[in-house]
This record gives C-alpha cells, structure tokens and sequence, in this order.
C-alpha cells in the first residue's frame, strides 16, 4: 500500500519543512508515502470563503485515482492516541489495495465534493494549528505510528 499526503500551500519555514521531510524519509523505510503540495489560491482577495475551498477542491480532485482510499484531517474526524492511530494504520494497511490518501485543507476546510470523496476523517487535536504545523505533527505521528508497528524503541509506552 502507498500512503499520499496531500497539503494546499507551501512552507515557509525552513525548520518546519526539514522537519517534515525527516519524518517523511524515516517512514519511508517503513512504508511508502509521498507528499504533494498544491500551490496557494491566487487572487484570495478577490474571492469568498467557499470560492477558495471549491479552487482548492478542485486541485485535490485531480490527484485522486480510482480507489483511493481518502480521509481527511478536519477538526470535526476521530481522535486517536498515538497506538490507536497505529492500530488503525494496519488495519487500513491490511485491507486498502490502492493508495490511502491523507489531505491537509487550506484555512477555511475543504469543499462538498471532497468531503464526498472522503472514506473517513482524523482529528490531531482539539486544539487548532497552523497549516504548516500540522503538516510536521502529521508526518511525527504517521512515522510514530510506523515505528509502533515495527517495535522500535522511537515510542515508549
């Protein structure tokens, strides 16, 4: 199984971008995952809040391939602990025959039809976080959760 991170604008900073990319190459040892980052909206100004989240949907609907499996990181998904992510992890491994995709929205949330195409949505925290941000906590606990799987001493219970 391939695991796809989908993320709406680049990172300006530096450290959060090594950041993430450490923890996209440690997983990678582990199980493939890719990420790619659609550019930011032009023109904002100039549009309402669902015109940005119908562009961006847009762009997030031509990356998707026929079976993948989608879910979607949203304030209103499910929480896990650290196991339970992993646990659920290899339950999606051991049944997703395509691609599990996960998607990062742009500020305002994602539009209807990608909710449509989601299968599922995640929570990190109740607490909200920059959109950079959340890129590196996903990325720790996506190789977290690896590492969980594959008994490293990374995580301790």
């Amino acid at each position: 199984m391939k695991t796809l991170l989908i993320t709406i604008g680049k990172t300006d900073n530096k450290y959060l971008t090594q950041a993430v990319d450490d923890y996209l190459t440690r997983a990678n040892h582990y199980a493939p995952i890719e990420m790619k980052v659609i550019p930011d909206i032009r023109d904002v100004k100039n549009l309402t809040q669902e015109q940005q989240k119908e562009r961006e949907g847009q762009q997030i609907l031509k990356l998707l391939q026929p079976g993948d499996h989608v879910i979607l990181l949203d304030e209103g998904g499910k929480e896990f602990t650290s196991v339970g992510f992993a646990d659920w992890l290899q339950q999606r491994m051991n049944t997703v025959s395509r691609r599990l995709v996960f998607i990062i929205g742009g500020p305002y949330g994602f539009s209807r039809e990608v909710y449509s195409a989601a299968q599922g949505k995640i929570s990190l925290s109740q607490m909200t976080f920059s959109h950079q941000m959340v890129r590196v906590i996903f990325a720790e606990q996506f190789y977290r959760a690896l590492s969980i799987l594959n008994n490293l001493p990374y995580h301790h219970q």
